[in-house]
């Protein structure tokens, strides 16, 4: 079976955006570094490092965005879940051997680990269109794994 791959995003970006993003991300790296070459005194003040900071953070944020690393998914493979859900962060690899159940609530999901606790995933309502397969895929993969799903709703 192939994996199942899931966008969380909001919005679509196209290559025209990304292309963009690339180069405004490279252009503030590049201002970053300039930043630090002509102000070398600012390494002594926390407050003049501020500047830096932002530009390096910001520029590796678009970096990420522009080679297309930073979007948000969900891929359900065969004895695997590979969950994204920040765009600055990894995605996050769960064995099916370490899961011990599944909660899917109408807008999350819970996953319960057998050593490490638990890991909530939220949807949200921005987005509400992929929830759906999303929902029947996991209880395929659930079946297939032999892993406790409980399909939890709530009333409001």
């Amino acid at each position: 079976m192939e994996n199942s791959y899931y966008s969380l995003e909001v919005n679509k970006n196209n290559r025209l955006t990304r292309v963009f993003q690339l180069i405004f991300g490279i252009v503030c790296a590049v201002l970053a570094i300039t930043w630090m070459i002509l102000n070398p005194d600012s390494l002594k003040s926390y407050t003049s490092l501020l500047p830096f900071l932002f530009l390096a953070v910001f520029s590796w944020y678009m970096i990420n965005s522009g080679i297309g690393k930073g979007e948000k998914h969900i891929e359900i493979g065969h004895d695997q879940l590979r969950i994204k859900n920040n765009s600055l962060f990894p995605a996050r690899v769960f064995s099916a051997a370490e899961i011990s159940k599944i909660e899917v609530l109408p807008l999350g999901i819970h996953l319960f680990r057998k050593n490490k606790g638990k890991f909530l995933l939220r949807f949200g309502t921005t987005f509400i269109d992929v929830i759906d397969p999303v929902k029947s895929g996991l209880e395929e993969f659930c079946s297939r794994n032999n892993i406790p799903v409980e399909f939890i709703t709530e009333e409001l």
